[in-house]
């Protein structure tokens, strides 16, 4: 282990010290799987341990663990472990195919890779993957709890155990020069080529969205959550369990978080706040526990990872719960928004306004700001930023506005960019007079029709009031009159017919803008945390046959 060196701020990468120290008592995480609950101060132990084992094997100054695992308390424990040791924490989705997997790999090149037990044939293929280069050694950690493990599984795939690895001593450990412009997380997301990119968040970038989302959402040490997001997603991490762990709050995490536990959860535990996507909210106020669940200590909850539609924010209005829009992504924050006191439920298709560190502006396809109203791309600017791209020049100059020679890192990697400059989303937005930002889709998924723009998002919102659309997406497909026409993809009832939309949309919906084509499906695609697969629809519905 390396000498505790003197720096400047020895509390980075010492979180779970800190908190140990100044809450020891408090309950800081909960398995819901196995309904353990961990003090602070066995968190801290906990890390320790981890700590002394990625010491053991290599994973120290910016080198890599990677793990491919469902939440569970052996993850939070690398998170804190890797601040301690200066390695580099990089989730896998256990949802991705061995041929992405194996490129990803590849390109992190980590030290030890820990795969839980139901991924161990997936892991077996990457292995033995005719395109593997990546080297490094391999753990097994049980399906179980915490404290047991099928020793079968880890001797029939010739790995070791974690819980066999793991070392008993769990007093200080001596901790790594760690710097606020350090990695701490790779986070993947995906790539104009469909190969998933590593984005590289920093000490400072999880410290500052830590910062912009306790000031703007008012968090409180006695919050709880139950964390419905994936730990291989930003949104496991960063929109609410690091800045809960900041401020000596509760997060509670499971295997599986379906739309029942999630309501058991929120009763049994006294949740107070809650974050999840369109398509999980929808699903518990349709849920027949919906009307029996307690909702009474929730202050208030989000809705992040695409549009949420009016009538399920209606629903959870009429329970008291005060549900509105958020906005983020990987490359920035995710938490860049926040609400004024007294806002109005007017502005609720909105997510806001820019958050006290945060600022945000819509440009043309030059990068020229647009007037107030006018929809463009939207760019961000925060001390939270990501850093780049690992090993990716080209799209970390295209989304982080480097130049090559600061996006190209060296062959490491290790050549660190700035987020100091405005970062691209990908994203229209269009910005009120109140300062209020929409976000009006993805800048990919606009299409022209007779030479006018057309905005599936806008459009989708107006479709969804019908009382036979569950879920829909409209996509662009080519016609020969006008180049573009919309092509309605919808979820509900399939006696809906062509007219009967149009006839909906009258007077709701320019002509131009209203789909001249149908179709349905059983059940929307999805991809990441039960987020719509726009692409799927894309690459099944958007020929123009139909």
């Amino acid at each position: 282990m390396p000498e505790h060196p003197t720096r400047p701020y020895e509390w980075v990468g010492a979180w779970s010290e800190k908190r140990a120290r100044l809450s020891p008592d408090a309950v800081g995480l909960v398995d819901a799987t196995t309904g353990e609950r961990y003090t602070y101060r066995e968190l801290n132990r906990r890390a320790n341990r981890t700590a002394r084992l990625l010491y053991e094997y290599g994973v120290s100054n910016g080198e890599r663990v990677a793990v491919l695992s469902r939440n569970r308390p052996e993850f939070i424990d690398c998170f804190f472990a890797t601040g301690k040791t200066g390695g580099v924490l990089a989730p896998l989705s256990h949802r991705l195919a061995a041929d992405e997997l194996v490129r990803m790999l590849n390109d992190v090149e980590p030290e030890l890779l820990v795969v839980e037990e139901p991924f161990t044939d997936l892991a077996a293929d990457v292995l033995s993957h005719d395109e593997r280069e990546f080297e490094g050694s391999i753990l097994s950690l049980s399906a179980g709890d915490s404290d047991s493990l099928d020793e079968s599984e880890s001797r029939n795939r010739k790995w070791q155990s974690w819980k066999t690895a793991l070392p008993a001593g769990d007093s200080p450990v001596e901790s790594a020069d760690v710097s606020m412009d350090d990695p701490h997380l790779l986070l993947h997301t995906g790539g104009s080529t469909g190969v998933p990119k590593e984005t590289v968040i920093t000490h400072g970038s999880i410290l500052w969205n830590s910062f912009n989302t306790i000031t703007a959402w008012g968090l409180r040490p006695e919050d709880v959550t139950p964390m419905v997001f994936p730990l291989f997603h930003t949104g496991g991490w960063n929109v609410l369990t690091v800045p809960l762990f900041h401020i000596g709050a509760r997060v509670v995490i499971g295997r599986e978080f379906d739309p029942e536990s999630v309501l058991r959860t929120v009763e049994s535990e006294d949740a107070t706040v809650l974050v999840a996507v369109p398509a999980v909210l929808r699903m518990m106020c349709r849920h027949e526990e919906w009307a029996d669940t307690d909702l009474s200590t929730l202050r208030f909850a989000k809705s992040g990872g695409g549009p949420c539609r009016n009538a399920v924010m209606e629903a959870w209005w009429d329970r008291g719960v005060e549900l509105s829009q958020g906005y983020g992504l990987t490359e920035c924050g995710p938490n860049n928004f926040t609400l004024p006191d007294g806002w109005s439920h007017e502005k609720s298709d909105s997510v806001g306004v820019p958050a006290m560190h945060v600022d945000a502006r819509v440009v043309d396809d030059s990068g020229e700001p647009l007037p107030t109203g006018e929809i463009g791309e939207l760019e961000l600017a925060s001390p939270h930023a990501a850093d780049r791209y690992w090993r990716n020049p080209e799209e970390s100059a295209e989304t982080f506005g480097l130049s090559a020679c600061e996006a190209r890192g060296g062959s490491e990697g290790e050549q660190r960019g700035s987020s100091g400059g405005w970062v691209s989303t990908g994203d229209l937005g269009r910005v009120d007079d109140d300062g209020y930002v929409y976000i009006e889709g993805r800048k990919k998924n606009m299409y022209v029709s007779g030479g006018e723009n057309v905005y599936p998002t806008e459009i989708e919102d107006v479709i969804a009031d019908h009382p036979g659309v569950e879920e829909v997406v409209v996509i662009g497909v080519p016609d020969e009159k006008w180049g573009q026409v919309g092509r309605a993809v919808v979820e509900g009832d399939e006696s809906l017919t062509l007219s009967d939309l149009e006839a909906f949309l009258d007077g709701k919906l320019a002509r131009f803008k209203r789909p001249r084509h149908l179709a349905f499906v059983d059940e929307m695609p999805t991809s990441g945390p039960s987020k719509i697969d726009r692409g799927a629809v894309k690459a099944e519905f958007g020929d123009g046959e139909r």
